[in-house]
Order: C-alpha cells, then sequence, then structure tokens
C-alpha cells in the first residue's frame, strides 16, 4: 500500500509535502505532485500538511478520485523508481488524464 494525491492538488502544488516527505517520493508534474508508490514508506507525514486535503492513503480515497490511484502509479510508468525527487527535479510533464482537464480557475 501506498499514499495517493487526489483531484486537490491539480493546480495548487503547495509543495508542503515535498519538504516532509522523509524519502523524497513525491515528484512534481506541471499540473500536480505524484507519489512514486515503490518509494513510499507509508510514513503519512505528507497527508496532514496538505492544504487542500489531496493525500490519502490508498485505501482510503474517497470514490469520486478513486481513478487516481491509477493515474499515480502510472505516472511512473515512463520514469521508473528514480531513487528521490530532488535527483529529477520538476518534470515538465502530467499523467495524460491530468494533462487532459481543464485548468481549474482561481
Amino acid at each position: 500500500m501506498t499514499y495517493v494525491i487526489a483531484e486537490p492538488c491539480i493546480d495548487v502544488k503547495d509543495k508542503s509535502c515535498i519538504e516532509e516527505c522523509p524519502v523524497d517520493c513525491i515528484y512534481e508534474g506541471s499540473r500536480m505532485l505524484y507519489i512514486q508508490p515503490d518509494e513510499c514508506v507509508d510514513c503519512g507525514a505528507c497527508e496532514p500538511v496538505c492544504p487542500v486535503e489531496a493525500i490519502y492513503y490508498e485505501d482510503d480515497v474517497p470514490a469520486q478520485w478513486s481513478d487516481f490511484k491509477g493515474v499515480n502509479g502510472q505516472f511512473f510508468v515512463e520514469l521508473g523508481s528514480p531513487g528521490g525527487a530532488s535527483k529529477v527535479g520538476a518534470t515538465n510533464r502530467d499523467h495524460e488524464t491530468i494533462a487532459a482537464r481543464p485548468a481549474k480557475s482561481e
């Protein structure tokens, strides 16, 4: 099991979770953040610091955002498990589902 970042993160990317993650497993896409499931140690440090409540334990993702379990995992198909987000930096890409969504208005 792992943690998942869901819809509330799109076009927000507060990054408080990145600062709290002890294993550097939260990667930055163009429009949202993604948790690398193989690198996540399920510590939960990221969840309480998210100001938009976008992070959930995999089994607790609300039904309306259940597709984000796959979105987070599939984001890493090409990227793999680089061993830390700080090594990669911002990826300037998103999962196709996220890229296709209209931008949130402020």
